[in-house]
């Protein structure tokens, strides 16, 4: 059911965002341990194994790569808070649904939440290639479509008007962007209290 989606999202977003919804919400339990569990995994996975055992150059210097050690508890971290970002974002939206006009439930917003980001997700897989550039216009490429996912979801996922749609997905974009920046703090925060990748 969810890889038909994933993959129809990919191909025919609006078809597939009308077809989601009708299909009504699964339960927050099945969402997020078959779905948000499992899709998360993919980022932290591919940059662990891309530092530490392919290394990363950067304008075709020297191969850095990061100890087993230090990249443990960095892919652990990054796990989770993309576990929480999800959340986070999903509550946001859940919160400000009574502005816009919508009754949805937590868990639809959470549903929402995965699959527009599911491109991200699928984008970690560039984590195994240590190529900066190519990374680099991955994600991009990625982000951009999961931003599209979302303008052209909302009106359709929520039932509102295009309008109000283009309001609301403007302020879930402003909220996953207030996460993004919060995340980094964090990790500007803990590295300068000696919490740092070390390198080999």
């Amino acid at each position: 059911m969810f890889p038909n989606h994933m993959f129809g999202l990919l191909y025919h977003p609006r078809e597939e965002w009308d077809a989601i919804r009708k299909e009504g919400a699964p339960s927050l339990v099945q969402v997020f341990v078959r779905y948000a569990l499992l899709l998360a995994l993919i980022p932290p996975v591919s940059l662990f194994i891309g530092s530490t055992q392919m290394g990363w150059s950067v304008a075709g210097g020297d191969v850095v790569k990061l100890s087993t050690e230090s990249a443990v508890p960095i892919a652990i971290a990054f796990y989770f808070a993309l576990l929480v970002g999800i959340a986070f974002v999903a509550y946001c939206m859940y919160w400000m649904e009574r502005t816009f006009g919508v009754t949805a439930s937590f868990e639809r917003c959470l549903i929402f939440t995965v699959y527009t980001s599911t491109p991200m997700f699928l984008a970690g897989f560039i984590g195994l290639v240590p190529i900066l550039w190519l990374d680099f216009f991955v994600v991009l490429a990625a982000v951009a479509y999961s931003v599209y996912l979302l303008y052209s979801g909302i009106p359709i996922f929520m039932d509102i008007p295009e309008e109000r749609g283009f309001i609301f997905a403007s302020s879930v974009l402003t909220v996953g962007l207030c996460a993004l920046v919060g995340c980094m703090a964090i990790t500007v925060i803990m590295w300068g209290m000696g919490i740092a990748p070390s390198f080999i």
